[in-house]
């Protein structure tokens, strides 16, 4: 499974959203302008977060989005699939192998667990401080 642009840019949106929780509504431009996106794609993809109910707009000077349930109840699942559709690493083939299908379903089961269990709460508190790159050294 790849996660596109759409995944990744909404995570982004969301996780800014939930570093905001319990503020004033923030609005996609700042969003834009903090993580050097394109607003007009922010714009794109807000709207099936809305429509699914992840979060609302206010109107005005002052308006924005807010999330619409504490970060700790919104998952990365609920994002993605919002975004991209149902998390599966292939689609499926009726003639694959019993042993592939099995694979296949393991990869897929394991990333839905991966999605289903880390929340916004989790993702925006994620502290990168102690973060180290890995490298690859050759030879």
């Amino acid at each position: 499974m790849k996660i596109s642009t759409k995944g990744r840019y909404g995570l982004t949106i969301m996780i800014a959203l939930a570093k905001n929780y319990g503020n004033a509504p923030l609005p996609l431009k700042t969003i834009a302008n903090d993580y050097n996106l394109s607003e007009h794609y922010l714009e794109q993809l807000i709207a099936p977060l809305r429509n699914e109910g992840l979060v609302k707009s206010v109107r005005g000077a002052k308006g924005g989005y807010l999330l619409t349930r504490e970060p700790k109840l919104i998952t990365a699942a609920d994002i993605i699939r919002t975004l991209e559709g149902p998390i599966r690493p292939v689609e499926e083939m009726d003639d694959e192998e019993p042993a592939k299908r099995e694979l296949w379903k393991r990869i897929r089961d394991a990333v839905k667990d991966v999605l289903d269990t880390t929340t916004l709460q989790d993702l925006s508190n994620y502290d990168d401080s102690n973060y180290q790159e890995e490298h690859m050294f050759y030879i």
